[in-house]
């Protein structure tokens, strides 16, 4: 008897720490939710005013939906969120709008070094979003 409440215990302990952790998972992933807006690329000689001088980009999430969408300073996109941990995959096909823009490049080359993103990381206290490839920082969000 005392060997089958053990057992019980022992299963029940690690389905609640499981949940426990399936629950820190997702909160450090809703942690994305919200609209971000751009304050920094990598890349491009151009300055980050020149490539944006009208409208900066915005990226939102939402978790629950798994959905990403936003603006790219001209248009807007939309897609799949595909996020485990701090891995993030932008390389899904997005619906994007197709309005004629004059701001130049920046439409591309915000396109463009989405698709090279691999993981994520927040920082000061939830404020700023980074998008990270191997270990080189490629964009940066702060919090709307």
């Amino acid at each position: 008897m005392m060997k089958k409440i053990f057992i019980l215990v022992f299963l029940s302990s690690i389905l609640f720490s499981c949940n426990i952790f399936k629950c820190k998972k997702n909160d450090s992933v809703s942690k994305l939710d919200g609209i971000w807006e751009l304050n920094y690329i990598t890349g491009p000689k151009i300055a980050f005013d020149g490539l944006y001088p009208n409208k900066k980009p915005t990226i939102n999430f939402d978790t629950k939906e798994n959905k990403v969408f936003g603006n790219n300073s001209c248009n807007s996109f939309t897609g799949k969120l595909v996020v485990t941990g701090n891995k993030i995959d932008f390389t899904q096909p997005m619906a994007v709008t197709k309005m004629m823009c004059l701001d130049g490049q920046g439409e591309q080359v915000f396109m463009k070094t989405l698709q090279k993103v691999t993981s994520y990381d927040i920082t000061d206290d939830g404020k700023t979003l980074n998008f990270i490839s191997g270990d080189i920082a490629m964009m940066r969000f702060t919090k709307k």
